[in-house]
């Protein structure tokens, strides 16, 4: 059977990829991602929304679109909150217990962390909500990647109710290395922490 190179093209998705999370959905592609990353590296994402950060910087940098500081390709790989449809936003309260599904297509055995991030310093907020210091996605197949490591649940931790109280400044981040393919998968969703509610004084 004969393809057509627009035809392979097409079905690249369905052969490559890592992984990123489901659920809750994660920042998708929009306009943004497009004027400052440009579209080498909008074009990589398309093809293949679970690949690794290392393909991406290449692409980058031959794009005259490409703005390095607003882009910032090692922070959900440079999908941008600006592109995230309101819908999107999770709303949580410190204690919550959140359910996470993530989609592992391709295993490479390695580290795995489930952590909040500061957006404007891309630095890890606190202690990390979950962690695989080693053994994640082990196998060569996504039904031979164990379970616990696709579906699970952290909770929200308390005392980010300041800095998290506004869309944008952080968000929830898996990450994951993988040591064999020497290769780093990220995925992000955006959130805010609601101010516990003030208990009204009982007046007799």
């Amino acid at each position: 059977m004969h393809f057509s190179a627009a035809a392979l093209l097409a079905l690249v998705p369905a052969v490559l990829g890592h992984g990123l999370i489901q659920e809750p959905p994660s920042r998708p592609v929009g306009s943004a991602i497009v004027s400052y990353c440009g579209n080498g590296v909008v074009t990589q994402i398309k093809q293949d929304n679970t690949s690794h950060v290392e393909g991406l910087p290449e692409a980058a940098a031959k794009d005259k679109a490409y703005q390095a500081a607003k882009c910032n390709l090692w922070l959900c790989k440079g999908l941008q909150f600006a592109d995230n449809p309101s819908a999107n936003i999770q709303k949580w309260t410190a204690g919550q217990v959140v359910p996470i599904k993530v989609w592992v297509r391709i295993p490479h055995e390695g580290s795995a962390n489930v952590s909040i991030v500061d957006t404007k310093s891309n630095k890890v907020v606190g202690e990390m909500l979950k962690v695989w210091s080693k053994g994640y996605a082990p196998g060569y197949t996504e039904s031979g990647v164990p379970k616990d490591q696709k579906e699970f649940s952290v909770t929200i931790p308390s005392g980010l109710e300041e800095k998290c109280a506004t869309a944008g400044d952080c968000v929830l981040q898996w990450w994951w290395y993988g040591v064999s393919a020497k290769q780093t998968y990220e995925s992000c969703v955006d959130f805010t922490i609601a101010k516990p509610a003030v208990k009204k004084a009982f007046k007799a």
